[in-house]
């Protein structure tokens, strides 16, 4: 069976940028595009053009910028809106407006206040204005995830109608679980008419801490777009982290789905979005976190140093990162501080190691991890002499 690809859509300079004091300006967007584009996302989420001035400027700078990827921007199903999105992508070589309407009862009755049937005419309303500028129109049912399924059916089939070409399917508030969200994708799949003329997608929240797991279900089930955000980053608790769902599709061949993300350039890309959002990568976050390829236990150590796979299902090289981080604690065995000071050029015989394993084991207990120079110490200090 051939390899499927699934887009990548990255929303970090919109919905990431919605995080309080997450504010990037109009350089710092413009560079976290281009590395965007040298990652190789699919398509850029490059803002909301009518929220400000400032985001009018910046999705049409980066709109203007960008050579390979799509560039897309946000509007409700607001007249206005759409004009104003439509003028500032007019630089784009593959511009995208995307445009959507709340379908959940609660979206429709307390946020709305309207009918079903006024939600259907203004979805449809919006995409056929967004159509008359762009060809590339994305509509998204906002609160898809708690969404009747025959309704957001109705919803999806009249906008196929209208000239969508992508079907954004949002857990807006996290609510689903995976089987949930995977089952919500089959349904559209096998009772939508026109549903293969069109790109099913995801974007997950991840409030429940599952919008990796439901992206990841939503393709499995036919969705072919993952929206997502380089650490995450996103409302409330985050959006699905595009590090994740890229290593889980290329650790799961046997899926036979895989994406363009040039997989090397994933830990910078992390670090910049990082600095320039000023928002903290926590340690042990999967994929980028400083502790993702980090060894402390003695157990493992010993495993990882004799064959990396024992304790690794990635190769830290494919993401970007150096080697794996054996870090020396008072958990560490005698196997782990030979290594590293192998890597310091000594070598020791066992009864010499044994000696060195005491002091190193009387240090480790009065601090959190001991480090090199902490080693050349314990050498000089206890006149230890390598093998001949």
């Amino acid at each position: 069976m051939s390899v499927q690809k699934i887009q990548i859509f990255d929303t970090t300079l919109r919905d990431g940028e919605q995080v309080p004091g997450c504010k990037l300006n109009m350089d710092e967007k413009l560079i976290i595009a281009n590395q965007l584009e040298l990652l190789g996302v699919d398509v850029i989420e490059a803002g909301f053009p009518v929220s400000s001035p400032g985001d009018f400027e910046a999705v049409r700078a980066i709109a203007r910028q960008t050579k390979t990827a799509t560039v897309c921007g946000l509007t409700r199903a607001v007249e206005n809106d759409i004009r104003v999105a439509a003028d500032a992508l007019k630089g784009a070589v593959r511009p995208r407006i995307h445009t959507g309407i709340g379908t959940s009862e609660l979206h429709v009755k307390y946020k709305l206040r309207t009918s079903q049937e006024n939600v259907i005419e203004r979805a449809l309303a919006a995409v056929k204005l967004a159509k008359s500028f762009v060809e590339d129109v994305e509509f998204y049912a906002e609160d898809a995830g708690r969404t009747d399924n025959e309704f957001l059916a109705r919803v999806c089939e009249e906008v196929i109608k209208a000239g969508a070409t992508v079907l954004n399917i949002p857990d807006t508030t996290g609510y689903c679980l995976p089987e949930e969200y995977g089952a919500k994708i089959k349904y559209l799949v096998e009772n939508v008419k026109g549903i293969d003329r069109v790109t099913l997608s995801t974007h997950c929240h991840n409030d429940l801490g599952l919008a990796t797991a439901n992206s990841i279900a939503g393709v499995i089930n036919g969705a072919r777009q993952i929206e997502c955000t380089i650490n995450g980053v996103g409302e409330r608790a985050g959006n699905t982290a595009l590090e994740e769902v890229v290593m889980i599709l290329r650790q799961h061949p046997y899926l036979n789905l895989d994406t363009n993300i040039n997989t090397k350039l994933l830990t910078l890309t992390s670090a910049m979005v990082s600095d320039m959002m000023r928002m903290p990568v926590q340690a042990n976050k999967a994929i980028v976190g400083a502790n993702a390829f980090s060894h402390s236990s003695g157990i493992h150590q010993d495993g990882v140093i004799k064959h990396r796979e024992t304790y690794e299902i990635i190769d830290p090289k494919e993401v970007g990162v150096s080697d794996s981080s054996i870090v020396l604690t008072a958990r560490s065995g005698r196997a782990a501080l030979a290594y590293r000071l192998q890597k310091l050029g000594y070598t020791f015989d066992k009864n010499t190691l044994d000696k060195a394993y005491a002091s190193f084991l009387q240090l480790a207990d009065q601090k959190k991890e001991v480090v090199d120079t902490d080693l050349h110490e314990i050498v000089e200090q206890e006149n230890l002499v390598a093998a001949s």
